[in-house]
């Protein structure tokens, strides 16, 4: 079957059911796989890349924006310990999938570390989150959760469905909102910053998809990617990130902003062009056009809330 066909897809899986197999499993005293390796499988099956990038990405947000030292650690840590408790929420649930699919270099498909322990690392980290959210303020903290909740409702059966996009959207927008209500005042994000944060989500969720598509497929996974199958994926991908591109050049219009743009345009075309000899080439492109996006948002952190909102030009040292 090609990859643009249209599958028969199964009912998605309600929300939590995974994760009561497990608490049932454990009830039943049904012993786990074996653990060769528990904490390097932890740390592996915490998803570290994006784990790290996500985190970096926001605490760099947040001195840009203008934190200061100890707004920027209490950004930095909660935003570790909620991609914490995602990376390894996925894990945990999707245990049995990665071992049906042979996928090695999942640490728990590989026997480093029991699906019941990653399950339970990820309860904690959550709980973990929670006050360190609050941190920054209730209107921070409350925007924060709402992107981390989201990406629970991915992990626990909407990856699954139609639309896999909507929880990268709303976990990539509530981070710059994360920021911009823990500034002094607590002022609102600027609306652009929002929705180019969101749009990069969208193209993360495609570009991350695109390797498993068929793995994925063969167990029972069909979310928006799935469905457009890798030739959609890989033409679609670049447009969310070129809207992002083209919101953050011309949210506060500059020279800077102009060149972003010009260079992601030309970034995407050239992948457009070149992946029908190539196919990697899309993907690369892709990412390089992320890097442009993430780059030109570090630059509009000063720019995060809105303006004219109150007390936003007070000093950074004032911040929680």
């Amino acid at each position: 079957m090609s990859d643009t066909a249209a599958p028969n897809h199964p009912t998605p899986r309600p929300l939590g059911r995974p994760l009561a197999r497990l608490r049932a499993r454990r009830r039943a005293g049904t012993p786990d796989h074996p653990e060769r390796a528990p904490v390097v499988g932890l740390l592996l099956a915490c998803h570290p890349g994006p784990t790290v990038a996500v985190t970096a990405l926001t605490t760099g947000l947040a001195r840009a924006a203008g934190r200061d030292a100890r707004g920027c650690v209490l950004v930095g840590a909660a935003v570790l310990a909620g991609q914490l408790s995602v990376g390894w929420c996925n894990d945990a649930v999707d245990a049995e999938r990665d071992r049906a699919a042979e996928r090695g270099g999942k640490p728990v498909a590989a026997g480093l570390v029991g699906a019941d322990r990653v399950a339970r690392a990820a309860r904690r980290a959550l709980v973990v989150c929670v006050p360190l959210s609050y941190a920054s303020g209730p209107a921070a903290g409350t925007a924060h959760l709402v992107g981390v909740g989201a990406a629970w409702a991915y992990d626990l059966g909407v990856k699954g469905t139609a639309g896999s996009w909507v929880p990268y959207a709303i976990g990539f927008g509530s981070l710059p909102a994360f920021v911009a209500f823990g500034l002094p005042g607590r002022p609102g994000p600027t609306w652009w910053i929002v929705g180019a944060a969101a749009l990069l989500g969208c193209g993360a969720h495609l570009a991350d998809a695109l390797p498993d598509l068929a793995g994925d497929r063969a167990t029972g996974v069909h979310g928006l990617p799935h469905r457009l199958g890798s030739t959609g994926v890989r033409a679609l991908t670049p447009l969310p990130l070129l809207a992002a591109t083209a919101l953050l050049a011309y949210g506060r219009p500059d020279r800077a902003g102009r060149l972003a743009l010009l260079g992601a345009g030309t970034l995407a075309a050239a992948g457009a062009l070149l992946g029908g000899r190539r196919p990697r080439i899309p993907f690369a492109s892709s990412v390089a056009v992320a890097a442009i996006d993430v780059a030109l948002l570090l630059r509009r952190g000063t720019g995060i809330a809105r303006a004219g909102s109150r007390d936003v030009g007070r000093s950074s040292r004032q911040c929680a």
